[in-house]
């Protein structure tokens, strides 16, 4: 996904970046299209200087409020149906821990949803069939977009910081091992050269037999 987006021009970043992220919630598939993914490689792509960190962000944070809204929306459209569908009869019991959650914290239960990646998508919608108003729903969901936006695209960004860094330092470490072979190697031909050089001829013959010298 980096080295795809990183061959778009800025404009189609934001844009990709925040289709992704708003997919994830608006169609009720988090557990497929990588949102969170999405995030973190645009905040590297920022620190790489092809978009700007802040705009980025924004898209970001835009695209996941306006896609649990959406999800909110499906939710109350089409209400308990919609946990029926065949993806979902997989992940009955994960269904179950997000409305049991919503049951105990109510619409701050969206909010503690945005950061696990399945009930981030499960939430939305759950919290409409569970009848919680749309304005309490909202802001719980405002806030946790704004957290989560925010804190997933500097994560990508100061990722890319960190790549760097390690980048030149493992560049750096095998440049001077590279260096030490080299010596290494000249340190030997320089030994070998020299023990020539002052035994040219190779060791002298061995004195022929007495008999033969007679």
């Amino acid at each position: 996904m980096l080295d795809w987006l990183s061959r778009l021009p800025p404009a189609l970043i934001y844009v990709t970046v925040g289709a992704l992220v708003f997919v994830e919630d608006a169609l009720f598939v988090g557990f497929v299209v990588p949102g969170e993914t999405a995030a973190v490689v645009g905040g590297v792509l920022a620190h790489r200087g092809a978009v700007s960190i802040w705009v980025l962000a924004a898209v970001v944070v835009g695209a996941a409020v306006a896609g649990d809204s959406a999800g909110f929306e499906v939710g109350r459209h089409l209400g308990d149906r919609l946990l029926g569908v065949r993806p979902l009869l997989r992940h009955r019991s994960r269904i179950d821990r997000a409305r049991a959650l919503i049951n105990r914290r109510g619409a701050a239960a969206v909010f503690l949803g945005r950061f696990v990646s399945f009930f981030r998508a499960l939430m939305p919608p759950l919290a409409a069939i569970s009848r919680i108003p749309y304005d309490r729903f909202l802001f719980f969901n405002a806030l946790g977009g704004l957290v989560w936006g925010v804190g997933f695209t500097l994560l990508g960004y100061f990722t890319g910081a960190a790549y760097q860094k390690v980048e030149h330092l493992v560049g750096g470490l095998l440049a001077g091992f590279v260096a030490l072979v080299v010596i290494v190697a000249l340190i030997v031909w320089r030994v070998r050269r020299n023990r020539a050089d002052e035994d040219p001829e190779g060791p002298a013959d061995p004195a022929p037999p007495e008999d033969v010298r007679r």
